[in-house]
């Protein structure tokens, strides 16, 4: 299914995403995934999340539930890919001789997702903010360029 068809979207961000999401048959054959592989893609699936575009800034909401602010990492690596991870551990059970789970169905481990930023996207201007379980990542746009003036060559008598 052509996702900017489907969803109308025509913008370069989208593409990106198009393409990411587009895998030949032949690629998918040919590949043996890692264990590191395996888990961050689980990790990906896993972190749900939401994007929104306004004039003059990409807003980016991802549920991150149980982490403190310190334990979530938030970097821009190269080619303009934003990088969101978080761990979440399990908390010690000290002193609680007799203590064991019957039931365990809270997520535990890495949490992980990576964006495409576009190519308007002020790497400079990115603020995170973490409230109740949901992290907020804030990109401003770079205002659009100038339009290019003609330039105006003299003509010279020789």
């Amino acid at each position: 299914m052509d996702f900017k068809l489907m969803a109308g979207f025509n913008d370069p961000f989208f593409s990106t995403l198009q393409d990411m999401l587009d895998v030949s048959d032949e690629v998918e054959k040919s590949f043996t995934p890692s264990k590191k592989y395996v888990r961050d893609a689980k990790a990906m699936a896993s972190t749900p999340a939401d994007i929104k575009e306004y004039p003059d800034s990409y807003v980016f909401i991802i549920d991150m539930p149980g982490l403190k602010h310190e334990e979530i990492k938030v970097q821009v690596e190269d080619n303009n890919v934003l990088f969101v991870t978080g761990v979440r551990k399990r908390e010690p059970e000290e002193n609680k001789e007799g203590v064991k789970y019957v039931r365990m169905e809270r997520r535990m481990g890495k949490f992980m997702r990576k964006f495409v930023l576009p190519e308007n996207a002020n790497l400079d201007a990115i603020s995170a903010v973490s409230k109740d379980g949901v992290l907020t990542i804030t990109v401003q746009k770079l205002p659009p360029p100038e339009p290019k003036k003609p330039k105006t060559i003299e003509v010279k008598v020789c």
